[in-house]
């Protein structure tokens, strides 16, 4: 039974490890970055990085009418944001307030263009996670935020 414990222990000293967290942060980031990122494809023009598809806005008049903000507006900021947070998210760079930026834009999506409250136990709730996983332990080791914090002389990352 000692030896259980034993192996249990180490195990679970592994797991807690600042490496094992790490890769769990890096493994977060691609995930949060992922929902996002596939939302961004679909509003460009195939085979272009920021040519908006004309289509979008029709598709936020009429589908997504709830939108606080006026439509040749909430396109392109719901584009850019789609496309850039998430490549700061796998870079690791400026990680906590990228995550935060997805989870305000999840809530604003799930407050203004699917209010059932339904949906919210879907993909939203899954952003709000990542997210919160991230802005509370942020990037982890293997990112330009600890990068940074390493040639910054600070802890934080």
């Amino acid at each position: 039974m000692n030896g259980l414990k034993q192996m249990w222990e180490r195990l679970t000293g592994m797991l807690s490890g600042t490496v094992f967290e790490s890769i769990v942060q890096l493994a977060t980031r691609i995930a949060l970055a992922g929902i996002f990122w596939r939302s961004y494809k679909t509003k460009v023009v195939e085979d272009t990085l920021l040519q908006i598809d004309e289509t979008q806005y029709f598709i936020f008049e009429n589908e997504f009418s709830g939108l606080p903000i006026p439509t040749d507006l909430a396109v392109p900021m719901a584009t850019y944001a789609e496309f850039f947070f998430p490549i700061l998210l796998v870079l690791g760079l400026f990680t906590r307030f990228s995550a935060l930026a997805l989870m305000i834009m999840a809530m604003v999506i799930q407050l203004f263009v699917f209010p059932d409250a339904a949906h919210f136990f879907g993909w939203a709730i899954t952003v709000l996670a990542l997210g919160g996983f991230l802005l509370s332990r942020g990037a982890g080791l293997f990112s330009l935020d600890a990068l940074l914090a390493k040639f910054a002389g600070s802890k934080a990352e």
